[in-house]
């Protein structure tokens, strides 16, 4: 496994990285034992950056992470979380709408203040049961995730003003190494990089094989101002895995007939260099030296030993040129 460096803040990631939503029971239960099993896996394979987050399983994620990693010695591992969302103790259980299935019994508040950066970083890290994490993202700091945009525009503010203030003051302090954003929309990472630097992003589906939405005035912003990428995301919730087949899912919905129709010229492309489409998929976001890591989420030990398998493929470079003919262009211009 090949590493990469997070520009200036001396962390170095694993060219891919273990994203833990899937062991936070996303969509499905998964037995702890299959959790710890999974993290062995990307542990075995090479993986030393591992993702969780407060919200995948409310809570859930980071106790099974820190579980395992708790045998590891700290150097030899980079870890990230994320802050915006304070967990409460709920006597009436988890909500029942947000995709995580048995979760822990914690309800979920938006908190994006100083006071509650400070808080999510000290509750994190008791849930871990770890002396430190690498990386805070700001997480899902962006218009999907509110009901209105005036909740929206009232969260961007009390970040850039107030919450800004306790990463900084985080990363000075050496608690932390870097900082940055973890959404889905490429336009909630260019409202927040117009008001505060950031060492990196944590970009979800918007720039893959298929969607270059992130091309164009993000990637710039990032090549002048030094942030990093991660990338996760780059199946595009499945299509770029499972090909145009009936049923096949683009962001999380059945693919309209233009996407399968674009994804089916690209199946054609890599047919004819005997590459399998998933696997063109996990190294195109590594062609672009603004990327650090792709991030790769299962709860399954035989799925993250099958991408595993495909990533040490090798991908001819002829093959770029067509297939970079059939993405999805840029949301913003540079």
């Amino acid at each position: 496994m090949q590493t990469r460096k997070l520009g200036d803040t001396g962390l170095s990631l694993s060219e891919i990285s273990f994203g833990g939503a899937g062991i936070g029971n996303l969509y499905r239960p998964v037995e702890r034992a299959d959790a710890i099993a999974t993290l062995a896996a990307a542990w075995d394979a090479g993986i030393r950056y591992f993702d969780t987050a407060p919200f995948y399983g409310h809570g859930l994620s980071e106790r099974r992470t820190g579980d395992f990693l708790q045998s590891k010695p700290r150097a030899d591992f980079v870890i990230s979380t994320k802050v915006g969302r304070i967990l409460r103790p709920s006597p009436d259980g988890p909500p029942t709408d947000t995709g995580y299935v048995e979760a822990l019994p914690f309800s979920i508040n938006y908190d994006y203040s100083y006071d509650g950066i400070m808080r999510s970083h000290e509750d994190s890290l008791a849930r871990l049961g770890l002396p430190s994490v690498d990386i805070l993202y700001v997480h899902d700091l962006e218009s999907g995730s509110f009901d209105t945009d005036e909740q929206y525009q009232a969260h961007l503010e009390t970040f850039a003003t107030s919450g800004i203030r306790a990463l900084e003051e985080l990363k000075a302090a050496g608690k932390i190494s870097a900082y940055g954003l973890g959404v889905n929309e490429v336009s909630a990472c260019i409202n927040v990089m117009e008001r505060v630097r950031l060492d990196c992003l944590l970009m979800a589906g918007r720039y893959s094989l298929l969607d270059r939405s992130a091309t164009g005035r993000l990637m710039k912003m990032c090549e002048d101002s030094g942030t990093m990428m991660i990338v996760g995301g780059v199946f595009n919730s499945g299509i770029m895995a499972t090909g145009a087949k009936p049923g096949a899912t683009f962001n999380y919905t059945e693919a309209a007939p233009d996407i399968m129709d674009k994804v089916r010229a690209m199946e054609a492309v890599v047919r004819d260099y005997d590459v399998p489409l998933a696997q063109a998929a996990l190294h195109f976001p590594l062609r672009n030296p603004v990327v650090a890591s792709v991030l790769i989420g299962t709860a399954k030990p035989s799925s993250l030993t099958r991408n595993m398998d495909l990533f040490a493929g090798s991908v001819p470079d002829t093959i770029w040129p067509a297939l970079d003919d059939l993405a999805l262009p840029a949301e913003f211009e540079e």
